[in-house]
Formats: C-alpha cells, structure tokens, sequence
C-alpha cells in the first residue's frame, strides 16, 4: 500500500548487473528488502537495463516490481506493462540502426573479437567465441550474417586485452553517428546514435509526470554515465563503490560495493 504522497513519489532507475546484482546473479538480502520498502510506499522503481528484455525479466520478476515501463539494451527498448500481453508487458519504443558500417569499422582493429548483435524483437545473433554472455533466445552465425537484420545493440568482446589497451583500441576506432559505452573489461556495447539509458529514461519521466527534482538514479558501468548524470542534473544519482573514476565523478554521490549491497544504504536514505 503507498504510503507516499503522489507529489513526493520518486522515480528510481536501477542499473541490474552490478548494481541490483552480485558477479554470480544472486541478490543481497538487504537489497531485497531495500527495494521491496520503496516500492511498497509507492515510489516507482524501475530496471534501467543493458540487458535484453529476455534476461531482466526475471531480475524484474524477482524484486517484485510492477513499474510501468523497464528500460532495456541500454535505451534502445522500452517496454510498456500491458496485463492484456503474455508476460504482461510489450515493447513500445524501439530504437534501430544498420549495424553494416560499425561492424566493418571495428573488425579491422579487433580481427579476434566475438561480435554479438541484438535485433528488435531481442534475437540475438552471434559469432564464435561469445561464449560467457547470456544467449538466451540466439543462434550463432557466420560473422556476414550479423549485417543483414537491423539492430537495437551490438556488443563486442575482445578478452586477449586488459582494459588500458582496450580502451586505446576503441579511441583509435573513431566510432560515429552510433552511441556506445566500454565495459568493465574488454567489451563495448554499441547503440542507436545519441540513444542511451537517459534518453529513453526522459521519456519515461516525462509520460509518468515526474518533475527531474525527483529522480534517483544508481549504477556502476560507463553506460551508466548519462543515466547518472541525468538523473543528479536536479535529482540524485549514486554510483556503486566498485565503478571506474569516471563513473563516481558522473554521480552526485558514490556508495559501497554490490559486494556491500552498496544500492542498499541508498535506499535506506530516501
């Protein structure tokens, strides 16, 4: 039952992995519980996601959470709930880019990568070697095959390098007229140009009316710097004690680690 009034209700912005989440999927119980709290006084808690919707949906699932809209493959999708669809919910905005021009780009510079790609209706098609990512709902193709369906995500994976040289690689790519972010360790996730977390996270705001002061935003990976960013313009956003200097220096606050159930001592506070 709420117990908030509806001009105090926060909007909050959950990065999963990381974040909600420890390494090997499992979930702090203060965490558990921090969420459950603010979203049974009626604030509305949110994923806002790099995962497809296939596999946030059971982290959505498991924290009990009825938000209206999840935010997936990093602002690339939007789902809607909608209680008249199997699963309860349906993909209302998407964003889509031809994946040809970035796919050739990078492969000279990264010839050993895996290159997996993300298609609207969340297919993921992939190349040897993508072997510790999720591929729920996926078939592996033939590198040329990636090319030929539009995509909401490209993700790229290059193990052999540590982070410093990953990042020098990825800078001498020149990427353009696409968004993307670098992961923890050798891996770069790519999307629409100019779509992130945050973009598709102003629509939400803006069709659940809730004034920026309001927002509370938590993450740990660099696409999560708009997102942290947005949300602390006016609101509050907390970067987990693990994340990478750039990330803290985004956020308004940093906490502890996922390991600590950093995301915990935020929710404690609001």
């Amino acid at each position: 039952m709420s117990t908030v009034a509806e001009s105090d209700r926060l909007l909050i912005a959950l990065d999963v992995d990381g974040t909600l989440i420890h390494e090997d999927e499992s979930v702090g119980d203060a965490v558990l519980d921090a969420v459950t709290r603010v979203r049974e006084a009626g604030h509305e808690v949110m994923l806002a996601t790099g995962r497809s919707w296939e596999t946030a949906r059971p982290i959505h699932e498991k924290f009990g959470l009825t938000s209206r809209f999840v935010v997936c493959a990093n602002g690339a999708l939007t789902m809607m709930r909608d209680e008249t669809v199997e699963g309860g919910y349906r993909r209302e905005f998407i964003e889509t880019f031809d994946p040809t021009e970035v796919l050739r780009t990078i492969r000279p510079h990264l010839p050993s990568g895996s290159f997996m790609v993300e298609d609207p209706t969340g297919f993921r098609r992939y190349t040897e070697g993508m072997t510790d990512w999720e591929l729920v709902n996926a078939e592996q193709v033939e590198f040329d095959e990636l090319s030929r369906h539009p995509a909401t995500r490209v993700v790229v994976i290059s193990p052999q390098h540590d982070e410093e040289e990953f990042l020098a690689i990825v800078d001498r790519m020149g990427l353009q007229r696409v968004s993307y972010a670098i992961g923890w360790t050798a891996w770069l996730d790519i999307s629409p140009d100019g779509v992130s977390k945050a973009t598709a996270m102003e629509r939400v705001r803006h069709a659940l009316d809730i004034p920026a002061s309001r927002l509370v935003a938590v993450g740990d990976g660099r696409n999560d710097l708009e997102l942290l960013r947005w949300a602390g313009a006016e609101g509050r956003s907390a970067a987990m004690g693990q994340a990478p200097d750039e990330v803290k220096a985004a956020a308004t606050e940093t906490t502890g680690t996922v390991d600590d159930d950093g995301l915990a001592a935020v929710l404690r506070s609001l």
